[in-house]
């Protein structure tokens, strides 16, 4: 049989691991390329991840092993609905994975959410981590406020209340976007309100995010004991040992005496939700309402709105009710879901091509869940491939492939350019004892990626 041509649109956690599948199979043997919106690959390692949490992007040593791979290519800074079509793709290559994850914020949908000072968890992170598509999040103006309301309950939320509260020096030993450090250490946030629709059973978090609020030097953790006075340990541990685990971390922080030299407090509220926010020209406050739990007919706890009211003056509330897909040119989309419907990952009414990751089952998990999910779309690839009847190839095609490819984007960065750009970053932050400092601009990162063209940094073809 002869050799198979895979694309890998998004070069995430997701498409890496969808990459590594495709590769391990020997026979026949099966090129890979990869194609990426940015200039630089690894998606929420690099853009999602918080700077504190250097341990979670050594994962990025796995993606590299990858991409050393000869059957490997990496085709940077080309999009998908401007410089190439889906239907481009799929006719070029004998199958497409799609990768693509889940770029937007869901919305609170109610009154005031609109206003300055109403900002995206997805805006913000992507702000501190130097994603391009985020540097000019008025951040700093946010900040002069005395308190934030981060409006969720998973680690997405935790890490941004983490992030807010921390002493700012302690970031200039991580990766952090440059532009963040100045910002965050002359804001003026004293108090960060986490709020949750549900209660602390149902919390998404895991147990060592919420643990480490708890290490944070000059912060006060504070939960309220009533929340928890209906939480029984036989509840507890029905729930699973992760939930164990967080209520414990919990009724911890609640028996905790305020300290008086701390000079910020993270509260953990629980079954509340926002109703409305207001202001004039921005957020000035925000009005939570009371919620009572019972338990639907299928089993899930609700949240129902009492009808009990508080506002809370705040000047900065953070979405971090979840991510979605967006719609892909070309491609089916379901609204409702905000993913692109599939069958074992294999897109419906589409021959040949496929899904991975968040875009295929929606924003769950942690960054090793997208292993198993992109193996079990490539099992899927795999057997329709193998019953194919698949067209005839040029001996020349895979050459082709990557002059067809330059020919839809002159200005493309090759994984041994990305190499320059992470050799470069590193060497920035190394005198400072940072593990890099992010260039956080495409221009910029164009500029260093191609600064030795044609000097790739290692004996890979790249063609």
């Amino acid at each position: 049989m002869r050799p198979l041509y895979v694309a890998v649109v998004g070069s995430g956690p997701s498409g890496f691991y969808a990459a590594a599948a495709l590769l391990k199979q020997r026979e026949p043997a099966i090129h890979v390329d990869v194609l990426e919106r940015l200039p630089t690959p690894w998606g929420l390692v690099r853009f999602g991840v918080a700077p504190d949490h250097p341990k979670i992007k050594s994962v990025s040593a796995v993606f590299d092993k990858t991409a050393a791979h000869e059957r490997f290519r990496f085709f940077g800074n080309i999009e998908l609905g401007r410089d190439v079509e889906a239907a481009e793709l799929a006719a070029r290559y004998d199958a497409v994975v799609y990768a693509l994850g889940a770029p937007a914020d869901k919305r609170l949908g109610v009154p005031g959410e609109h206003l300055a000072g109403s900002v995206a968890a997805g805006d913000l992170v992507g702000w501190y981590n130097g994603h391009p598509d985020h540097t000019g999040v008025p951040v700093a103006e946010y900040l002069t406020a005395r308190r934030a309301v981060v409006i969720g309950n998973g680690n997405v939320a935790l890490d941004i209340a983490r992030m807010l509260a921390m002493p700012a020096q302690e970031l200039r030993a991580t990766d952090i976007a440059d532009h963040a450090i100045p910002v965050l250490e002359r804001s003026s946030i004293t108090e960060v309100v986490v709020v949750g629709r549900r209660g602390p059973l149902q919390a998404a978090f895991t147990p060592a995010e919420l643990r480490e609020l708890g290490a944070l030097d000059g912060v006060d953790v504070r939960v309220d004991p009533a929340d928890l006075e209906a939480v029984s340990d036989a509840d507890a541990e029905a729930a699973g040992s992760t939930v164990a685990l967080n209520i414990a971390a919990l009724r911890e922080f609640a028996r905790r005496e305020p300290a008086p030299s701390a000079r910020r407090t993270i509260t953990l509220r629980f079954c509340s939700s926002p109703v409305e926010l207001r202001g004039d020209d921005r957020v000035r406050s925000i009005v939570l309402e009371r919620n009572a739990l019972h338990t639907g007919e299928d089993g899930r706890v609700l949240a129902e709105p009492t009808g009990d009211r508080e506002e809370l003056a705040a000047g900065l509330v953070i979405r971090a009710v979840g991510y979605r897909g967006i719609p892909c040119p070309g491609l089916p989309f379901d609204e409702r879901r905000g993913v692109i419907p599939h069958v074992d990952g294999r897109i419906e009414g589409r021959r040949h091509e496929y899904v991975s990751g968040w875009i295929k089952r929606g924003p769950s998990g942690i960054i090793g869940t997208n292993k198993k999910c992109a193996g079990d779309t490539v099992k899927t690839l795999l057997a329709d491939l193998a019953s194919a009847e698949l067209p005839a190839r040029d001996p020349d095609h895979h050459r082709h492939l990557a002059e067809w490819i330059r020919s839809r984007r002159p200005g493309l960065v090759t994984y041994d350019q990305w190499q320059v750009v992470d050799a470069h970053e590193r060497a920035l932050g190394e005198p400072a004892g940072r593990p890099r400092v992010k260039l956080c601009s495409i221009p910029e990162l164009l500029r260093v990626a191609h600064s030795r063209a044609g000097q790739p940094t290692t004996g890979r073809k790249t063609t």
